[in-house]
């Protein structure tokens, strides 16, 4: 494989891996997150999109105890994920319930998509969900101290512009957070969901992805989820900056 790079990826830190030739292993996906995770086609376009690259074909399971209903242009797609509607992160995480899922459904990999819930029920401060982020890591490497994790800066929310402030203050600190969060056994990526989204275009609902925002969340995680899986199969080389 050819040498990959995540330009991206918005950690100050610098972390270069070489990896030996990519194997077959079979990679466990688990999106991680609320209703964001759990509705619309995003999760199938990109599980689509990985069957259709040949050295990726059949090589990634998404794990979780949720199923997807929808339809998605009747495409046979993966439908395990953990996308909770209505879960505040703060509430998952003091609950210990990633820890409770992995342990039912391992992961090599997991995206979060995490807080609208809690912004659009209240006014938490960006350092209480910060601090929720670092639990949830926490449970997950205690699963899996190898854990890639891949942190969305989260779409906009178009209920009113207070929201939508809130949602900057947070996306604005998550990849200082992401930086002291990194390590070299388990690197943590911020992809950013935030910028280009059209809170008027891209939502349906003033809080949930339309057809147009579910192509963008497919597009703005696969970079990254890409790597991590080349990553864990033993294929990539890579920089994060």
């Amino acid at each position: 494989m050819k040498p990959s790079t995540i330009t991206a990826l918005l950690l100050p830190c610098v972390l270069s891996l070489s990896l030996p030739r990519q194997s077959h292993k079979t990679v466990r996906w688990m999106p991680l997150g609320d209703s964001i995770t759990d509705y619309g086609c995003w999760r199938a376009w990109i599980y689509l999109r990985l069957q259709n690259d040949p050295d990726l074909y059949d090589s990634v399971d998404l794990v979780g105890g949720e199923r997807a209903g929808e339809i998605c242009d009747d495409s046979e797609f993966d439908r395990d994920h953990e996308g909770h509607p209505g879960f505040p992160a703060i509430q998952m995480a003091n609950e210990g319930r990633v820890s409770e899922w992995l342990a039912m459904n391992p992961a090599d990999v997991v995206t979060m998509h995490l807080g609208t819930v809690d912004i659009v029920r209240g006014k938490p401060r960006t350092e209480e969900l910060l601090r929720a982020y670092s639990t949830l890591v926490g449970q997950m490497r205690g699963r899996n101290p190898n854990m890639r994790i891949i942190v969305a800066q989260i779409i906009p929310l178009g209920l009113s512009a207070e929201k939508n402030e809130q949602v900057k203050e947070l996306n604005k600190a998550i990849p200082a957070w992401a930086a002291s969060q990194n390590t070299t056994s388990s690197p943590i990526w911020v992809v950013d969901l935030f910028t280009g989204f059209d809170a008027e275009v891209d939502l349906y609902d003033g809080i949930h992805a339309s057809s147009s925002g579910i192509q963008k969340i497919a597009d703005g995680f696969y970079p990254a989820l890409l790597t991590a899986i080349r990553y864990v199969r033993g294929g990539a080389e890579f920089s994060v900056l």
